[in-house]
């Protein structure tokens, strides 16, 4: 069972410097916030998706998923993958590939988010560890396990949920 609600942090915590976030502090459940930083999703020279206009979703222990307008992605380049999962926050996420690769999911989207979440309706959020993306220029590292897609930047600090020793908080 996750104890953790954003309301303390672990011992092992990092605490944050000037300017940074801890992901502990982050609400359980989780919080949307709009983000005026460029955003940038590339496949090597391709911008597949460019925006100010951002949301990131925090919660305890993941570092931010940044969700773009569906309108500042290039859907040309992205095909629907097959497979779904549910959110327990956020409802059924369906998947998104590169027309090149349908096989290989790269974002997700949720068409038909819970009442909290109808913000992220008609957004797209990417898996920064599948295609390189960025934040104000600065290339995100992926948070770990291959099912997370938290954008981690130098603004936040951890440990982050997926690495070894985080599944028992």
């Amino acid at each position: 069972m996750w104890k953790n609600t954003g309301a303390s942090r672990p011992e092992n915590a990092v605490a944050p410097g000037p300017g940074q976030e801890s992901v502990w502090d982050y609400p359980r459940p989780p919080a949307l916030q709009h983000d005026s930083r460029l955003v940038e999703v590339k496949d090597g020279d391709i911008v597949i998706a460019s925006t100010s206009a951002a949301l990131r979703i925090l919660e305890t222990a993941s570092p931010p998923t940044f969700y773009l307008p569906g309108n500042d992605v290039d859907m040309d380049r992205l095909v629907e993958a097959t497979g779904t999962s549910v959110c327990e926050w956020k409802g059924r996420a369906v998947y998104w590939a590169l027309d090149r690769a349908p096989d290989a999911p790269v974002a997700w989207s949720y068409p038909r988010p819970r009442a909290r979440f109808e913000k992220i309706r008609d957004t797209i959020a990417f898996y920064p560890g599948r295609i390189e993306c960025y934040v104000d220029g600065e290339r995100v590292t992926a948070q770990a396990g291959g099912f997370y897609g938290g954008w981690i930047t130098s603004e936040v600090v951890g440990p982050f949920k997926g690495e070894p020793g985080t599944g028992h908080w």
